[in-house]
């Protein structure tokens, strides 16, 4: 898309020169043939930049009049970029690390002082994964990177969006948090499975120590026949996961119990509509407490949803104790979620008298057994 309005005035300049002087072919002089200019924005103003572009005037040379621009301008932007490596780095930190979304890292940016369309955020999201593919595909830090350890231990997994979809399969390095390899697979057969493990084999510069995967058999036969005689164990998580099944599921049904607690909390809010004064905003930040620690479902076995949602919750009460008690008002008793996250197995925590009462238009639970009754 077109520019329609000026891009903002340099605040600053600084100028650009060659690192070397001389030809590094034929040794000759590289003359200034002439002078470019670029602006880029960064966080902190707008640059207007002067390269000295060189040229080599040696006729019987190979690169005569090839142009020689300085090896300084790669530190600041991308080639016809307008943007700087410091814009989209806060980009990607803010996109991937904080999961902001475009919106969001659009109005920070322009808080920031960078002057840019909401558009192009999507375009400098897109220019810092492409910046991260590159540093994860360098060979050579790689393979410096697994020098240093001395060996590898591998971790083969496989994700499949949907059935009936690639396989994408991911080999990394447990030692070093690198990704080895990473390819899609139409299906995970033995046959290719080996083809995709030979190729990190004859990439590696050091010897596997050990492979860790989940339970598929097609992985273990391939790790056989690549690796014989390398220890081959299941992932941990796998074993954890299964071993915590009950538990997992006790947690569960706490937090089904809990929740029943704070149901009825969007109706509450909206009496609040149309008011804009500090006890209403007051109101609004615990109701945004109550629903974020609701929606916050954790993975089990190494979170613990319902006993997460309990500590939030009890918080969350604790805080509107202290601020009754600073108004005056009299303690009320607060709700007893410890017994039923206790309890955690699908029963129906302790209920008040007022909540013993049937609510207008309540209909009796529904009972089995009457199913073909008449």
């Amino acid at each position: 898309m077109a520019r329609r309005t000026p891009r903002p005035t340099a605040t600053r300049s600084h100028q650009l020169e060659p690192c070397h002087g001389r030809c590094p072919h034929c040794g000759g002089p590289l003359w200034t043939a002439y002078h470019a200019h670029r602006k880029v924005t960064r966080l902190d103003g707008v640059w207007r930049l002067t390269l000295r572009i060189r040229r080599c005037m040696t006729r019987t040379c190979p690169l005569y009049r090839r142009s020689y621009r300085p090896e300084e301008e790669s530190g600041w932007a991308l080639p016809h970029s307008e943007f700087g490596l410091d814009v989209i780095a806060l980009v990607g930190a803010l996109r991937f690390a904080e999961h902001r979304s475009v919106l969001e890292i659009h109005q920070t940016l322009l808080a920031r002082g960078v002057q840019l369309a909401e558009p192009t955020v999507t375009h400098l999201v897109h220019r810092y994964e492409e910046l991260v593919a590159l540093r994860l595909a360098d060979a050579t830090r790689l393979r410096d990177r697994l020098a240093e350890e001395g060996r590898v231990i591998l971790a083969i997994d496989g994700l499949q969006p949907d059935v009936g979809h690639e396989v994408l399969w991911v080999v990394r390095d447990c030692l070093s948090g690198e990704v080895l390899l990473a390819r899609s697979l139409l299906s995970g057969t033995q046959g290719d499975l080996t083809a995709l493990l030979g190729e990190v084999r004859d990439a590696l510069p050091v010897p596997v120590a050990g492979v860790i995967s989940d339970g598929q058999s097609p992985i273990g036969t391939a790790v056989r026949a690549v690796w014989p005689g390398v220890p081959h164990q299941l992932c941990h998580f796998h074993y954890l996961r299964e071993a915590t099944k009950p538990i997992a599921e006790a947690d569960r049904h706490a937090k089904v119990a809990l929740k029943k607690h704070v149901r009825g909390v969007r109706p509450l809010e909206r009496v609040l509509e149309g008011r804009g004064d500090a006890e209403a905003e007051t109101i609004r930040g615990y109701y945004l407490a109550v629903r974020a620690a609701v929606t916050d479902d954790r993975r089990p076995p190494l979170d613990a949803a319902g006993l997460t949602l309990h500590d939030r919750l009890d918080a969350i009460a604790a805080s509107i104790d202290q601020v009754e008690a600073k108004r005056g008002a009299p303690r009320r008793p607060r709700a007893a979620l410890a017994p039923a996250a206790a309890r955690a197995g699908g029963d129906r925590p302790p209920m008040g008298d007022a909540e013993r009462r049937p609510s207008v238009g309540a209909r009796p639970r529904h009972d089995p057994g009457q199913r073909c009754r008449p």
